[in-house]
């Protein structure tokens, strides 16, 4: 079993930075790729952006330009560097791994997320 560990997250006001990074206790080859979703209170689990193995990198249009995902495959571990954060990036924050990483469709493994707060 994949268990994904996420930390980083916290408060920051708007136009701040944040990092947050994402440990998975294994990432066999099966799994292709890992990556972040988010969800704010009262909306629905929306896709940030991922990265697979070999390095391609996608982001959502909400976050592109500002956020930046990276790997470390010796540790297991991505991050997300957060740039120029705004109100509405307030979300918590979930890595997930997944064998293709469809976006829309529910991905095979998930952490427990981390709170991301930005005020304006």
């Amino acid at each position: 079993q994949v268990q994904l560990v996420e930390s980083g997250g916290g408060s920051v006001q708007a136009g701040g930075s944040l990092r947050l990074s994402c440990t998975a206790s294994q990432y066999p080859y099966r799994l292709t790729c890992m990556g972040w979703h988010r969800q704010a209170p009262g909306k629905e689990r929306e896709w940030v952006a991922h990265t697979y193995r070999l390095g391609n990198t996608y982001y959502a249009d909400s976050v592109k330009g500002r956020f930046a995902i990276s790997q470390d495959n010796d540790n297991n571990t991505i991050y997300l560097q957060m740039n120029s954060l705004k109100p509405e990036d307030s979300a918590m924050y979930y890595c997930a791994a997944d064998r293709a990483c469809v976006i829309g469709q529910r991905w095979a493994y998930w952490g427990q997320g981390t709170q991301v707060t930005v005020s304006s």
